[in-house]
């Protein structure tokens, strides 16, 4: 059995180095650079040993010697914005993982798009990193036109969801009003997004599809921010003569509540409320939310593949199947008898 993941160095603790783990898995060091390196003519035996010792030793790769070795960099670019909003966080933090899953570091960059210089700035301290390619995190127009007009001097992945991509937006839409037809809601409003975000006219547009699909009526679309604030403002604008309300995200949902309590209406025994992010929050609102759980991690994995298949030259990576899970609770319920 190999030792604790950092060897004593000097009473300091240190990162395991392949010499570390040679030692633990009982072959040399050039054997772990070997199986480091993918070749393929290592005995079994040899293998699982070297496996076992790598990942008793919690063992990283050293990138700074791994690029040097080869001549080229494993660092990749992330340009990203309103990273306080749900969908583009979890999109960031899962690409991180998945490029240093990969072999990869990212390196983020958050971008203010109400400096007119932001995206050049953003570019500029990027590749002084010397990155190996680049990945823009759009969610609204204004990123998209400034991505656009962006010169980039690496492969560069832009995810974003286009006005066309209903699957994104699909399945949990029709997930959520399917549900509430369900229970016997006849009429539905919807709190969106803000209209220049693709997700926002994605998740409206499959709000409208879905209520067609069961014969659902809806009264006009209000609109929010994505914020608590929104969603109460929204509600609070005009009485609500629906027995449901959907929020295109849980916050705003979260705010609606507030809102429907506060003109004397239960939650869900007058009018039922439901979301979309399944956000940690939720399970603890009063009353615990219904919503949508999304498969951010998904989307982030397959952008930082096929970056990563642009820049060593390799076939591109299939698209996956994106799902969107309903996760039933206490916010939803049979609409009051007439």
């Amino acid at each position: 059995m190999a030792s604790t993941a950092k060897r004593s160095v000097g009473g300091a603790n240190r990162p395991a180095t392949i010499y570390d783990v040679a030692v633990a898995a009982g072959v040399s060091h050039q054997t772990v650079s070997r199986f480091l390196a993918g070749y393929a003519g290592i005995r079994p035996a040899t293998r699982v040993r070297v496996e076992r010792a790598l990942a008793d030793l919690d063992y990283r790769p050293n990138m700074s010697a791994r690029s040097l070795k080869s001549g080229r960099s494993h660092r990749i670019g992330a340009l990203t914005h309103e990273t306080a909003q749900v969908g583009p966080s979890r999109i960031a933090e899962g690409a991180a993982a998945a490029a240093r899953d990969a072999g990869y570091v990212l390196d983020l960059v958050s971008v203010d798009l109400h400096s007119p210089h932001a995206i050049d700035d953003a570019l500029e301290q990027l590749m002084s990193q010397s990155l190996a390619g680049v990945i823009a995190l759009v969610s609204t127009d204004e990123m998209r036109d400034a991505v656009a007009a962006a010169r980039f001097e690496v492969p560069v992945v832009i995810e974003r969801e286009e006005d066309d991509d209903r699957e994104r937006s699909e399945s949990g839409m029709q997930a959520l009003v399917g549900h509430l037809a369900g229970l016997g809601h006849r009429r539905l409003m919807l709190i969106s997004g803000p209209p220049n975000w693709s997700s926002a006219r994605g998740r409206e547009r499959a709000f409208a599809r879905a209520v067609a699909t069961h014969g659902i009526e809806a009264e006009p679309t209000r609109y929010g921010d994505w914020s608590p604030g929104s969603g109460h403002r929204a509600v609070r604008s005009a009485p609500v003569s629906s027995t449901a309300v959907v929020a295109a995200n849980d916050q705003m949902a979260l705010g609606a509540m507030l809102a429907l309590k506060q003109q004397g209406l239960a939650v869900p025994g007058d009018v039922s409320v439901v979301g979309i992010d399944d956000i940690a929050e939720a399970a603890y609102f009063d009353p615990p939310l219904t919503t949508v759980r999304n498969d951010f991690a998904a989307t982030a994995r397959h952008a930082v593949q096929e970056l990563i298949a642009r820049i060593e030259g390799a076939a591109e990576p299939p698209v996956p199947e994106r799902y969107a899970e309903l996760v039933v609770r206490e916010s939803s319920a049979p609409p009051p008898a007439p």
